[in-house]
């Protein structure tokens, strides 16, 4: 079952895993969105299936064995899980990573590249999602079939999108490639090298 990344988009795009993300978007110039998503909550989605409160929780809901083995947890808990082995590009992802970026943003493989990334209208047509446009990405697990779901309170799409807010900076956005080339020109020869430079 695909609930956060969107199960149409799998059978066109490829799952990549944070990894593949981590390469551009954990440098300070486009904003370090990589650390942001690692001190939050997503990154710890699977971690907290095999904590007490979730135990009690699946109890509760009539779910046997470990919340942490269960799909009916599993699948809001960990990006693409049960998804079809065609839908990664390089097998599974790594259940430790719980939430990642491809659960909101969508399968990776076909917008990652920096020529992608860099025009916004490519990236979209490759696959990339704007959560920040949707509420429906956020709402296919914040919903009232979660076990923690609070009816009085409900899912504040704003307020969600806010605490979990990791843009890359507006002088930036669009610029990305050749405001790196510029800086590393400044720097010469010792200037660090891009991980993804010489790209698939």
């Amino acid at each position: 079952v695909l609930t956060l990344a969107g199960a149409g988009l799998a059978a066109d795009h490829k799952y990549v895993g944070v990894g593949g993300c981590k390469s551009c978007h954990k440098k300070e110039l486009i904003g370090n969105q990589y650390e942001e998503w690692r001190k939050g909550e997503h990154a710890k989605a699977f971690e907290t299936l095999k904590g007490e409160k979730a135990i009690e929780l699946a109890k509760k809901k009539g779910i046997s064995g470990p919340p942490h083995e269960s799909k009916e947890c599993l699948q809001c808990h960990v990006t693409a899980y049960g998804a079809d082995a065609a839908a990664f590009d390089k097998g599974p992802l790594a259940a430790s990573d719980g939430v990642q970026c491809e659960s909101c943003h969508g399968p990776g493989k076909d917008y990652r590249k920096k020529k992608v990334m860099s025009d916004h209208d490519k990236a979209i047509a490759a696959g990339l999602q704007e959560p920040s446009k949707d509420a429906k990405i956020c709402t296919s697990c914040h919903n009232d079939k979660s076990p923690t779901w609070d009816a009085a309170v409900g899912f504040d799409f704003e307020k969600a999108k806010e605490k979990i807010a990791h843009p890359i900076p507006e002088d930036v956005k669009g610029h990305y490639l050749e405001i790196a080339k510029r800086k590393k020109a400044e720097k010469g020869a010792g200037a660090e090298a891009d991980e993804d430079d010489e790209e698939e």
